[in-house]
């Protein structure tokens, strides 16, 4: 690849999942006549985590205090509302319990009540009785009310933001996998499967499932793999049976929620995800076999380090996943009601989740710069939620070194 200096544009963003496109239009709206360009392999943007997920903007309360979760998630949800009024996206502000089902569970839920009360997010003590007042199907030993979690339509949020970013006279490439990047002391080059080149003076890695290999394909070594778990969901065939949104109290050790009930914009009620280990990047089905993802996979110490940890957590995940009537019973304990034939099968999603060489679940964001690169190398759940802070994060990173080159 030619190390010519004409460029094609200041920053080059891989990635039209919400995050790049919320980095991208960042850069826009800070630096306006910056020439961006982002590419998508994909045939429209946002149909990997942003388009799969359950479409709720998080409060923060799971988060420890002053992480950037936490801070981005409490700042992402507040601007996510004002971002979807503004430009007419579904959305509705509905709160959620989370419910303590098992006295060895109320702890945690105690520890949760503090560690809203840590990042400033209004939560309430309920008990059984004050339950079923906002959940009249639901049962449970005691709970939290959570006033601020809501719901919208995150596959439009990145949609309108791609149209105000074609508006603002940045580029989106769609069908253009990054196969090649070469970075030298005058700028990166990116080779797109088509043969196009696109050169650039940064680089800015919003690759989602993809991130950890196109951190390598520019040099870099991240210090993780992404490991991909599937999360799989049903379609409560009685919706009427769930007010709004009730989720377990979750596991400190991991950081999945567990399964819980999502009332949608539509008025729909998903059931889900559960966690297991998908077979691809884009593992949707256990089907989905890409053998050289696979072996990526579990040739990476730290998949195998997960596993001997948390197996007892991932047999359980496992079992729920092959049989409908362990889910039926999950859901069960939140939701007495449900029987196996309430629940129908809806499309899954796959959560890319960074794992260290020691095997530690990566916790928080984790964006890295590199020479002329900014990498977004973690940022899963509640990253929807909190994508307008973190595009403006990596937007502060990426104009900061083009100044400097």
């Amino acid at each position: 690849m030619t190390n010519a200096t004409a460029y094609d544009c200041d920053v080059l963003v891989i990635g039209a999942g919400i995050v790049g496109l919320s980095a991208a239009y960042a850069i826009t709206r800070a630096a306006p006549g910056t020439r961006v360009v982002v590419l998508e392999k994909e045939r429209g943007p946002a149909l990997h985590q942003t388009g799969r997920n359950s479409g709720v903007i998080h409060s923060g309360i799971y988060y420890r205090p002053g992480s950037l979760k936490a801070r981005y998630a409490v700042r992402g949800a507040a601007e996510m509302v004002k971002f979807c009024a503004e430009h007419g996206i579904a959305h509705e502000i509905t709160g959620k319990l989370i419910v303590a089902t098992d006295r060895a569970e109320l702890p945690r839920l105690h520890a949760l009540v503090q560690r809203g009360r840590e990042n400033g997010i209004p939560v309430r003590e309920l008990g059984p009785a004050q339950i079923t007042e906002y959940e009249p199907n639901v049962r449970g030993l005691a709970a939290i009310q959570v006033a601020t979690t809501g719901v919208c339509d995150f596959g439009a949020v990145a949609a309108q933001l791609a149209e105000n970013l074609v508006a603002s006279g940045a580029e989106i490439r769609y069908g253009a996998e990054a196969e090649v990047v070469d970075r030298r002391p005058w700028g990166v080059a990116v080779r797109t499967a088509d043969r196009a080149v696109v050169r650039a003076r940064v680089l800015v890695n919003c690759a989602g499932l993809h991130c950890d290999r196109v951190a390598r394909l520019a040099g870099d070594d991240p210090g993780m793999r992404i490991v991909p778990f599937r999360g799989e969901y049903y379609e409560l065939g009685r919706p009427e049976l769930v007010r709004g949104l009730v989720y377990p109290v979750p596991d400190p050790a991991f950081p999945f929620l567990g399964v819980h009930l999502t009332r949608g914009i539509d008025g729909g009620v998903h059931v889900g995800p559960n966690a297991v280990p998908a077979l691809a990047r884009e593992g949707y089905a256990w089907s989905a076999i890409r053998p050289g993802e696979l072996a990526g996979t579990l040739g990476w110490p730290g998949s195998w380090r997960i596993a001997r940890r948390h197996w007892r957590y991932g047999a359980g995940e496992l079992h729920r996943s092959l049989s409908k009537r362990a889910f039926a019973r999950a859901v069960g304990r939140l939701l007495p009601e449900v029987t196996e034939a309430d629940l129908r099968p809806t499309p899954a999603g796959v959560r890319a989740q960074a794992v260290l060489r020691d095997g530690t679940l990566v916790d928080d964001f984790l964006i890295r710069e590199a020479p002329r690169t900014i990498h977004v190398l973690n940022a899963p759940s509640p990253a929807a939620t909190a994508s307008l802070p973190i595009g403006r994060q990596v937007a502060r990173r990426a104009l900061g070194v083009l100044g400097a080159v």
